[in-house]
């Protein structure tokens, strides 16, 4: 069992930031990957960034430039440096972990709304 406990959504303006965490706990050891998906209202959910366990990434070609994905060297947390963001960046965020058996395992979800 993997649990993970997200923090740092909010409300920001076009063109501001907000860096999200999540922190995982339990059976860190089966970790493989880490990262956050994402949800807009009458939309169906995508993934917004990876990093494995080696330290390799993965982001979406709309996010690509502007996010950036990073873990502690614990290694039991990770973040998500979000700038310049756009309107159509609102959404739910969901952190996520994939352990070795491809269980995935998921956060409560935060809300970030980029908004003027």
């Amino acid at each position: 069992q993997v649990q993970l406990v997200e923090s740092g959504g909010g409300l920001v303006q076009p063109g501001g930031s907000l860096r999200l965490s999540c922190a995982a706990s339990g059976s860190i050891d089966r970790i493989i990957s880490m990262g956050w998906y994402r949800q807009a209202p009458g939309k169906q959910r995508e993934l917004v960034a990876d990093i494995t366990s080696r330290g390799s990434t993965n982001y979406a070609d709309s996010v690509k430039g502007r996010f950036t994905i990073s873990r502690a060297s614990a290694k039991n947390t990770v973040y998500l440096q979000m700038n310049s963001l756009k309107p159509e960046d609102t959404a739910v965020y969901y952190c996520f972990a994939r352990i070795v058996d491809a269980n995935y395992y998921w956060g409560q979800g935060t809300q970030v709304t980029v908004s003027s």
